[in-house]
């Protein structure tokens, strides 16, 4: 199978040029998944609600049907980061895109001022053995083992990411749940914060295929997702098998 990310620098508010942006490259990239930035279509520093109602969209809308035209002409899917509007709530999304469907994903664990514009979203979801979460959502181990247990054999990660954490994070969070991992981060500076880049995939042994620097790339790689389906990390220890969920209880405890 063969994987990859669009790591770019958006142009704040600017859905039209982004998508534009996307669909040029994408119609150029033979892939048969390729991952976007969190927020790819609107930028990411938003200052006011006005900003966020300004560019955000239904699902189905004008971003997802441009990004549904490309799936079927390239029979590719794709996972990309969506400011959404739903009812009188608006969500960081990531949409999953196939020529069939369109799946949604609701950011669980919001980011900084996220949290003054979005609603959270309150469970994940596996799409054709593909689980999804967004950026800071890697910080919670249990995001990426919840999306192991209902079946992922590959973590698709749109993010913006500013910490230093997540592309050695998201290296254990693949070896600890065997299975692959695919990072878009974005690149460049947005009203003062500044985006590491480093987009990578890593293999479900914990192995880094390949991480990108700074700068605009578009990578794909070839990956065996059937490697996944071998939970053993020795002739004894497999870690599925392993686990004692009576030990971890207090997980799914409000404090």
């Amino acid at each position: 199978m063969k994987v990859g990310f669009f790591q770019m620098e958006p142009e704040l508010l600017d859905t039209e040029a982004n998508v534009d942006k996307v669909v040029k490259k994408l119609e150029k990239t033979d892939a048969d998944l390729m991952v976007l930035p969190e927020l790819f279509h609107t930028g990411y520093a938003f200052q006011t609600k006005k900003e966020v109602e300004k560019t955000a969209e239904s699902i189905p809308g004008y971003t997802t049907e441009k990004l549904k035209e490309v799936s079927v002409d390239r029979n590719m899917v794709i996972v990309a980061g969506i400011c959404e509007i739903k009812g009188e709530k608006y969500y960081n999304s990531a949409v999953y895109i196939n020529k069939e469907y369109t799946g949604v994903y609701r950011k669980v664990h919001l980011f900084l001022d996220e949290k003054k514009f979005f609603s959270p979203g309150n469970r994940f979801f596996v799409f054709e053995s593909v689980g999804v979460m967004i950026c800071f959502d890697y910080f919670f181990p249990e995001s990426a083992r919840t999306l192991m247990l209902k079946g992922a054999r590959l973590i698709a990660h749109p993010s913006n990411l500013i910490l230093p954490y997540c592309p050695d994070a998201m290296v254990l969070r693949s070896l600890e749940n065997r299975l692959f991992s695919v990072t878009c981060n974005r690149i460049g500076e947005e009203r003062g914060l500044t985006f590491i880049g480093q987009s990578q995939i890593v293999d479900s042994k914990g192995n880094v295929v390949y991480r990108a620097g700074t700068e605009e790339e578009c990578v794909v790689r070839e990956v065996t997702l059937e490697e996944a389906d071998n939970k053993f990390v020795t002739r004894r220890n497999n870690v599925l098998e392993d686990r004692n969920p009576d030990a971890y209880t207090i997980l799914t405890e409000q404090l």
